[in-house]
């Protein structure tokens, strides 16, 4: 049986679920408490985080079932919370895009991409850590007093797991590649639920699918002749044409056709002239011939 206690804080949850017209399911595994608070500080005034069980979320959600809330259950991950918004789901995926910060690597982390070390000096001195690069595929030599890395190298490749020795030498480079931010799985908006893919597919592909979109509807409304706005002056153009095409074929005559028509039947019948001369001379020259003898 579900306390009291329990019951009030979903019902707590619940009545600002529906305070808000966005809501989003976030997956808050591995996120460190510092990137958590700048997060939280980035987003003030324009987004609420709100961390609960998983039970606590789903009993919550199910409360809203009307309005399609219920469908965020199936989106619930490993330590999941809720992004609480008045901004549009598309323009709350690139906020917290724009909000990503880098972090050090920590042993058991997923290489997002290639990790490289890029060559040149570093501010190590020489002793043991020369030996731990080199350890981690890192080639490295001594000059000028400090430790260098001599060529640029891919230390991690994308999709690995990244060791405890790879992370102590990224650490003692300074690099960062790892990417914080918070995991938005998916988006509500009036009963639709936007996918991570969806919320975070870049501006200018969606532009060119729409370009793309817009030409091969052009396209189809002219080859079938169906008539919009758009296509209507084209449509009107086609058809001129075609029987202007059609009235100088079968000679009619408007005021359009007239110089054409004319100038065809001008052509004909010098065609037709010609040919009847031609014949003329050649009955002739039988005749010139017989006289000449």
């Amino acid at each position: 049986m579900v306390s009291q206690k329990k019951q009030e804080a979903v019902e707590q949850l619940a009545k600002e679920i529906g305070q808000y017209p966005v809501i989003g399911m976030l997956d808050m595994y591995k996120l460190p408490a510092r990137q958590l608070l700048e997060m939280r500080n980035k987003l003030r005034g324009r987004a609420v985080i709100k961390m609960a069980k998983k039970s606590a979320i789903k009993l919550a959600l199910q409360k809203h079932k009307s309005k399609g809330l219920d469908q965020l259950e199936s989106r619930i991950m490993r330590i999941p919370a809720l992004l609480m918004s008045n901004e549009n789901p598309f323009r709350l995926a690139r906020l917290l895009n724009e909000s990503k910060s880098m972090a050090a690597a920590k042993a058991g982390d997923i290489a997002p991409s290639d990790i490289w070390v890029r060559a040149g000096p570093t501010d190590l001195p020489p002793g043991p850590a020369i030996g731990e690069l080199q350890r981690a595929k890192i080639p490295a030599g001594v000059q000028d007093g400090k430790i260098a890395v001599m060529k640029d190298a891919v230390v991690v490749k994308k999709g690995e797991v990244i060791n405890d020795v790879t992370a102590g030498v990224l650490g003692k480079l300074k690099v960062q590649p790892i990417e914080i931010g918070l995991n938005l799985v998916a988006a509500w908006e009036d009963g639709t639920v936007f996918d991570r893919d969806v919320l975070f597919t870049p501006q200018e592909q969606y532009l060119q699918q729409l370009v793309a979109a817009h030409r091969n509807a052009f396209s189809l409304s002219l080859s079938t002749g169906y008539a919009t706005k758009a296509t209507a002056p084209f449509l009107i153009a086609k058809a001129h044409r075609a029987a202007f095409a059609l009235a100088v074929e079968a000679g009619i005559v408007n005021k359009e056709t007239l110089p054409i028509v004319f100038g065809k039947a001008k052509a004909q019948a010098e065609t037709i002239a010609g040919r009847v001369k031609l014949g003329e001379i050649m009955a002739a020259k039988p005749q010139e011939e017989q006289a000449q003898q």
